[in-house]
């Protein structure tokens, strides 16, 4: 816990140096529609916010989300009540609710639970479910402001939370659970391998990480990646692939002739 904590810290560094600079650039326009700069930093804040409450009053949290609805009714809801704020008051809410989640994650175990917006995580699984999302609204920011963000180690979290997830991006769409194992072999930023899934699959993904990370959440359309997929249960699995909770995700078109 305490190392996946620090890498939450540093992706977290990563996304403020984004932010740190702009002046005008908060309206914005990022590739989430509708969503301007503003809003993918009021996303994170407030889930930033639930997710203290889901540590510290878990019973709390679950007594809540009775009768709350999906939460693709209601989070487009949540921004829109932020676009009120003045940029300072988003960048000092976002800072103020990341450091005091960092705070109370640092009391949980790997194995304890945390209630969410479905079923109860580990606590491990929670921590990295935040990176994820951080590191994936940050290339939301990098991509309206035209910047290339380095790739870092920390995507094997997101590479990690984005495979054990495959079977939620079947059930999510209401289709059967896969029953054909897969295996990932990507490509680290130093050049090592990382991997999962049985060494005997006959079908697996390969490629860089940072695309796989991309695809995973969302963030590129699989046809301008330089993934490859050996066979067909790869390829449909890749296809509708999503590493975050909700229902399915509407991706990117695709930018590649």
């Amino acid at each position: 816990m305490a190392g996946l904590i620090d890498d939450l810290r540093a992706e977290t560094a990563s996304f403020e140096a984004l932010l740190r600079p702009l002046r005008d650039d908060w309206e914005r326009p990022t590739p989430a529609e509708g969503w301007a700069i503003r809003d993918q930093v009021s996303h994170l804040a407030w889930f930033d916010d639930a997710a203290v409450r889901a540590v510290t009053d878990p019973d709390g949290h679950r007594a809540a989300l009775v009768g709350h609805g999906p939460v693709d009714r209601w989070v487009d809801d949540l921004v829109l009540e932020a676009r009120g704020r003045a940029p300072a008051d988003l960048l000092a809410w976002f800072r103020t609710a990341r450091a005091r989640s960092i705070e109370v994650f640092t009391t949980l175990g790997a194995r304890d639970r945390v209630p969410w917006y479905g079923p109860d995580m580990s606590a491990a699984s929670f921590v990295t479910a935040r990176l994820m999302e951080t590191w994936a609204h940050g290339q939301d920011v990098a991509d309206a402001l035209g910047v290339t963000r380095p790739p870092t180690a920390r995507l094997r979290h997101v590479a990690s939370i984005g495979f054990r997830a495959r079977p939620y991006s079947f059930a999510v769409r209401g289709l059967p659970p896969p029953a054909e194992p897969v295996r990932a072999e990507l490509t680290m930023p130093d050049g090592a391998t990382w991997t999962a899934g049985p060494d005997d699959a006959e079908s697996v993904v390969r490629g860089p990480v940072l695309d796989f990370c991309l695809a995973v959440t969302q963030r590129i359309h699989l046809s301008d990646t330089a993934l490859a997929m050996t066979g067909d249960p790869a390829r449909e699995w890749m296809e509708i692939a999503q590493a975050f909770a909700g229902p399915p995700g509407r991706g990117r078109a695709p930018v590649s002739g």
